[in-house]
């Protein structure tokens, strides 16, 4: 698809460069976690509870021992430092000690020479336990009577978003609407499953290689269980196959497993997930209930908001509370609001742990939101769109927390393109045969980087070395997990030091060659690494162009491409560095990047609560089968406020996937739990979205320019999925006149309601 953009002045940003890890993952080149081998390495494999609660008497390995290789039982005697994960609220054990609270919670690990040999072994432990009562859902969690498996009432986070006087004016609308939404888990899916190695050294330090997003929390967690200070721990990313938020906090864990594995038998060890042992135990994205209500004036105008949002977060906090306060700052959607009141939770359950995904808290709500938007629109009698155009926030609107947008917000601009391209206003709903087509509208706004709640990790290094021929040696702490970060950073680093391209290597995470630098998530790595490798360029930069002036005679020296002109005469990059060398000047620089100040306060919910804001604009062309009532997604519009592109066929490719993993969350993804017990955990039985369902794209970007981002960049990684699933809703909604508040919006409830005449949705 060909992406038509304004002309730039620029050598390598604002160009479709090609991806500059692409050939070695195509050819197999790439070692990822499982392709390292170390000397007497042994294996390790988990021994997990099979129950939603439990409470542990007694573990046996006489059995296991038996097997040839078997080398010993690790179990939560044998951690030296801490047995709490050090992440939000530390209450996640490394090893349970009394009571394991979910059905895949690894109570303990066994090790052998060979992986085959330890799970054979682990599959031989005799484990004495009695059953614990447990609670698997949210709102009974909530209840007085529950039983309490956190704190007082099983409540992790609350948070309360309150503006103008809600309640009142919804009383004063001439048009309310009230609906009850539910979404279901969405796994992450990635290529590469969970998988870490560590390798202790003879002095008592440890080097961990491990698949992640954050090796800093990796970092963290293993000092904590091993005891070690952070400079006798390195923690090496290797290259990571996928993690969507699933190898943001769980690697964390992986490792930290494998490292008391490593202390304990002073040799290599490798822990490796099987794909069904990774369903069970890593986290997921968050089930949710929502309710949500509008009211608007005679004129059309939104006046109040009401909502309540419950997170179901699994039997430990892990990433919740900051999940949950996302959700709860973009919960009443991208739409200028004077009366705002909204309620927030995040509940325990004897379930699988719940963290980051994609969009991290913000799907779930804006399916809500989304949706409720455009009945309201209905019970109006205006057209969606120009309901929305009319309320949407603009520069200099407000925000629900009070933050003014005051620059860089292209959301009218993005929805008038969808609506041209989609051809909205003539479209209608049709007919062909059996099938029914129709279009739906979704939009949603999305704050860039960790925001207030964050603030404290939202930091980022970088290290540049240039070496005497001209080849440049990048550090930074933001990972590479196929987003294509490593290709966007090597065209910021070049473009300011006017470097070659192919110049350029910018290295997989290693935590003893740059500072924290905080998770890899929140669609950040542009922003942050891009900001720190232009603040240590800047000086390498000036000592470049000066020593360049001076070898051509001149200072109007004009530069592009790698090189440096004065009239016809010209000298390469290489050239200028070689003689910076010559002359003994520093080559190698930090830098060290801090996002702006947030205002937000979690006491009366009001203050920025992002720097800026992207923006995304979604119509999805749906066909239903009106016999079967099977979905298919025809096309997809979609138009992004993201900043300056500064890879855009890359950015696209972020687009296309993002749609295709929020079509799949909304349509097909189901993973089924009874009584506290995961029915479903594999993809045999877990259905994705696959090649044969990517529908037809129609993707535009508009280029609001931030002023404090790298070449005026924000981010996209996260926007493209959030708004696809109430855009399908809603074109099914147009279709077949039914409101499917439930997702994954399966051709059995469609039918079932069809059938019935039911809704999820309470109108008042």
């Amino acid at each position: 698809m060909k992406i038509e953009m304004k002309k730039t002045p620029f050598s390598f940003v604002g160009k479709s460069v090609r991806r500059v890890d692409a050939l070695d993952k195509a050819a197999g080149i790439s070692k990822y976690g499982s392709d390292l081998s170390f000397p007497n390495m042994l294996y390790a494999c988990a021994f997990r509870s099979l129950k939603p609660r439990i409470k542990i008497k007694n573990l046996s390995d006489e059995k296991a021992k038996k097997i040839r290789g078997y080398v010993g039982l690790i179990t939560c005697k044998d951690i030296r430092g801490k047995n709490r994960w050090p992440l939000v609220m530390e209450d996640y054990p490394f090893l349970p000690e009394r009571e394991s609270r979910f059905a895949g919670e690894t109570i303990a690990l066994v090790l052998a020479k060979d992986r085959k040999a330890a799970k054979k072994a682990a599959s031989m432990l005799k484990l004495e336990h009695e059953e614990l009562p447990f609670v698997d859902d949210p709102l009974k969690s909530m209840e007085k009577g529950s039983v309490k498996i956190f704190g007082r009432n099983n409540v992790f986070s609350k948070y309360v978003i309150k503006k103008g006087e809600a309640l009142k004016s919804l009383e004063r609308c001439k048009y309310k609407i009230k609906g009850e939404f539910e979404t279901n888990y969405q796994v992450h899916s990635y290529l590469e499953t969970q998988v870490a190695t560590a390798v202790p050294a003879s002095d008592g330090s440890m080097t961990i290689y491990s698949s992640t997003q954050c090796p800093f929390y990796v970092l963290d967690a293993v000092c904590a269980v091993t005891g070690l200070s952070n400079h006798r721990v390195k923690v090496i990313q290797t290259v990571t196959g996928g993690g969507f938020g699933g190898k943001e906090d769980m690697p964390a864990l992986v490792a930290a497993h494998a490292a008391i594995c490593a202390q304990k038998t002073g040799k290599p060890v490798r822990l490796s997930y099987e794909r069904k042992e990774d369903f069970m135990s890593m986290s997921k994205r968050h089930p949710s209930y929502s309710s949500v209500m509008y009211g608007a004036d005679e004129s059309g105008r939104i006046r109040a908001c009401v909502i309540k949002y419950v997170l179901d977060s699994g039997a430990y906090s892990t990433l919740s509370p900051i999940v949950l306060w996302r959700g709860s700052v973009h919960a009443a959607g991208p739409y200028d609001i004077e009366n705002v009141l909204i309620e927030t939770y995040a509940v325990a359950t004897n379930k699988v742990p719940c963290g980051a995904f994609r969009g991290f808290g913000q799907p779930q709500i804006c399916f809500a939101q989304e949706s409720l938007i455009d009945d309201l629109a209905d019970k109006i009698g205006m057209d969606p769109v120009e309901f929305r155009l009319k309320n949407i926030i603009r520069k200099g609107s407000r925000t629900v927390t009070g933050q003014k947008i005051d620059e860089s917000c292209g959301l009218s601009e993005i929805v008038n393109i969808v609506r041209k391209k989609s051809a909205w206003d003539r479209f209608g709903v049709k007919r062909e045969g059996e099938k029914i087509i129709a279009l739906g509208f979704a939009n949603t706004y999305y704050g860039v980087g960790l925001g207030a709640k964050g603030r404290f990790l939202d930091r980022a290094g970088a290290y540049i070395n240039i070496y005497k021929d001209g080849s440049v040696s990048v550090n930074v702490g933001n990972t590479e997990m196929g987003q294509g970060a490593l290709t966007v950073l090597t065209q910021i680093c070049a473009e300011t030091l006017n470097c070659p391209l192919e110049n350029v290597h910018i290295h997989e995470v290693d935590t003893s060659k740059v500072p924290d630098s905080g998770p890899t998530v929140a669609s950040r790595t542009t922003i942050m690494s891009g900001n720190a490798i232009m603040e240590a360029a800047r000086p390498l930069r000036e000592r470049i162009f000066k020593t360049a002036m001076e070898i051509l005679g001149s200072d109007k020296v004009s530069a592009s491409g790698g090189f440096f002109f004065v009239g016809k005469k010209r000298i390469s990059f290489a050239q200028v560095v070689k003689e910076c060398w010559a002359r003994r000047l520093k080559m190698s620089e930090q830098g060290w990047y801090t996002a702006p100040k947030t205002s937000f306060s979690e006491k009366n919910g009001k203050g920025d609560s992002y720097v800026v804001y992207s923006y995304s604009a979604n119509a999805a062309l749906v066909e239903i089968d009106i016999k079967t009532f099977e979905m298919k997604i025809r096309k997809v519009f979609a138009a992004y406020d993201v900043g300056k592109l500064i890879n855009p066929r890359l950015a696209l490719a972020q687009a296309h996937g993002g749609i295709l993993q929020g079509a799949g969350w909304a349509l097909f993804e189901n993973l089924v739990y009874k009584d506290g017990i995961m029915l479903n955990p594999g993809f045999a039985d877990y259905a994705l979205a696959t090649s044969a369902d990517m529908p037809e794209y129609a993707v535009s970007f508009v280029e609001k320019e931030y002023t404090d981002g790298p070449y005026n960049a924000k981010g996209i990684g996260e926007l493209p999925l959030i708004a696809v699933a109430p855009a399908v809703r809603n074109a099914v909604k147009n279709a077949l006149g039914l409101r499917l508040n439930k997702i994954p919006m399966l051709p059995e409830n469609v039918w079932s309601m069809s059938k019935n005449k039911k809704c999820f949705c309470r109108e008042n």
